[in-house]
């Protein structure tokens, strides 16, 4: 007996470690079942709370009921085992004694399952919150993914060889009521990218007068533009804020509608006129930057009239600060640097080169003043015209010659179109052929620009970003007999009539703006101290 009781003892033993090696793998199943239930317990929580008290009572029969022997006892304990939640399983392991250990209430069930749904929550929001670092640290060092939306952001009138880029140029202008000027001729291929222009068929010959949605002073300032009547950067600036004066004391509210959001939706036809009759310019870009925000600034509350009159005197405040008296300023500077016997060239036009030079003459500054000149436009006969008129001795010269005459000059004055981020200087085509022969005779050049035309676009050639004017202006006509008259019957034969160019900074010894005598590399600063002003 001693020895059947012995067996026994050692049965019992190898069932509840068997029983204990069974409940760890029965958790592993139990947890992979609460996942599955997580689910269903948003939906109806109340049947999830039925089956667990069912579970615990299935749990509860066998300890009460009659006793068989050891074996089947912890195998029906097993197999019931399986279905129920994982709190259950740890009576179920100490069957041997079960009026040991009290059975748990429902509250106490139900509190361990909501500390387990928390736990496992918190720890799929950690993976979460994990896999979404490593998806930004993924995208923070992916920059070629980047660059590819850079080249839609491009402007459009660089991107003419794009037939989306044109649809979709189509239907902006269509909307607006503005008929879409059509390309002139061959373009080189270099250029292909670029609108060519004819001044033979300007866009207001395609506007329906009283039906156009556009200003006549808007119409009349696209007609200028394109015929080339209104040129250079300041004349250009000056006409497009005077257009805009008009266009502001012609403006009436609609009702339900406020000043300050309606009339910059107003400007946006007359911008893309003025755009498909030439390209703005730097200078008349940031114009209407500074209109656009001064008009954005007038509060709800203002009355109409009083809004009209502010916006007036802040575009006469804004011509004479930044043209007028940036003139003169940069005039005072660079009298500093002209001396009594110099000999200061100049190229093209230049409204403020020509003020620096009279007011030179008049602080009693003796120089004498080359002016080269370039076709086709031969804007230097105008400068020659007016330095003339104020008794400055000139000489006029072709830019071919300017390596024959720079060994007698001692200055070089340029004007500019724009000055870019990178300190590159954007004038005049030819400009930089002059500032790189004069860097070979050591010769300083100095550039004059006011801080209005300091851009902050990147440039570092003359192909990506530029003009073309009609290549019909290289056509010229001599004795009666016109050269290159039929130029367009040719099909390996194209006119390439560039507008501007860019010069590096290591050929500009100096830039002389209202603000002082600063190096090119010092544009980024200025571009930062403005922003921060404005």
């Amino acid at each position: 007996m001693a020895l059947m009781v012995g067996v026994d003892g050692l049965e019992k033993e190898e069932e509840i470690e068997r029983t204990k090696s069974e409940g760890k793998e029965l958790t592993k199943e139990e947890k992979q079942r609460l996942r599955k239930e997580k689910k269903q317990q948003k939906k109806n929580k109340e049947k999830k709370d039925e089956k667990a008290s069912q579970g615990t009572e299935k749990l509860k029969k066998p300890p009460t009921s009659a006793t068989p022997p050891t074996q089947p006892l912890t195998q029906a304990t097993t197999q019931k085992a399986v279905p129920a939640p994982a709190p259950v399983s740890v009576p179920a392991s100490d069957a041997s004694a079960p009026t040991d250990k009290p059975v748990k209430s429902k509250a106490e069930l139900k509190a361990e399952r909501r500390a387990r749904q928390e736990a496992e929550r918190a720890s799929k929001q950690g993976k979460k919150g994990e896999t979404g670092q490593q998806a930004a640290t993924s995208k923070s060092k992916a920059p070629p993914s980047e660059l590819q939306p850079v080249v839609k952001r491009l402007p459009e009138y660089i991107q003419a060889d794009n037939p989306d880029v044109l649809k979709k140029l189509a239907k902006k202008l269509e909307r607006q009521q503005i008929p879409l000027r059509s390309d002139y001729g061959y373009k080189v291929s270099l250029f292909s990218h670029l609108h060519q222009y004819s001044r033979k068929a300007p866009l207001t010959q395609q506007l329906s007068i009283p039906s156009t949605v556009i200003h006549p002073a808007v119409v009349r300032l696209g007609l200028q533009y394109s015929q080339g009547i209104v040129a250079g950067s300041n004349a250009r600036s000056v006409a497009l804020l005077h257009a805009f004066k008009q266009v502001i004391r012609d403006y009436t509210t609609p009702p339900n509608e406020e000043l300050s959001r309606d009339l910059v939706n107003k400007l946006k036809p007359y911008i893309s006129f003025l755009n498909q009759c030439r390209p703005l310019s730097a200078s008349m870009g940031n114009a209407i930057k500074y209109i656009k925000k001064e008009i954005s600034n007038i509060p709800s509350q203002c009355k109409e009239e009083e809004a009209k009159d502010k916006l007036l005197s802040c575009i006469d405040e804004f011509i004479k600060e930044k043209i007028d008296l940036a003139a003169v300023a940069i005039a005072r500077f660079s009298i500093e640097k002209i001396s009594d016997g110099d000999v200061i060239l100049v190229y093209g036009y230049s409204s403020l080169v020509i003020h620096i030079l009279c007011e030179a003459l008049t602080s009693n500054r003796k120089f004498r003043v080359i002016v080269v000149d370039s076709r086709p436009r031969m804007e230097g006969r105008e400068t020659l015209r007016r330095l003339v008129q104020q008794g400055i001795s000139c000489t006029y010269v072709l830019i071919s010659a300017v390596s024959y005459i720079l060994p007698e000059v001692s200055k070089v004055f340029l004007g500019a179109h724009a000055l870019l981020a990178n300190g590159y200087v954007m004038s005049r085509v030819g400009t930089s052929q002059i500032a790189l022969v004069a860097k070979a005779f050591n010769v300083p050049v100095l550039v004059c620009c006011e801080i209005y035309k300091f851009c902050e676009r990147v440039q570092t050639d003359s192909f990506v970003s530029n003009e073309l004017d009609d290549p019909d202006d290289l056509i010229v006509t001599r004795k009666g007999v016109t050269q290159l008259g039929d130029w367009q019957s040719l099909t390996s034969l194209g006119l390439l009539n560039l507008v501007y160019d860019v010069t590096p900074p290591d050929f500009v010894d100096l830039v002389i703006t209202e603000l002082g005598m600063i190096p090119c590399t010092s544009v980024p600063v200025v571009l930062r101290v403005k922003n921060v002003d404005q």
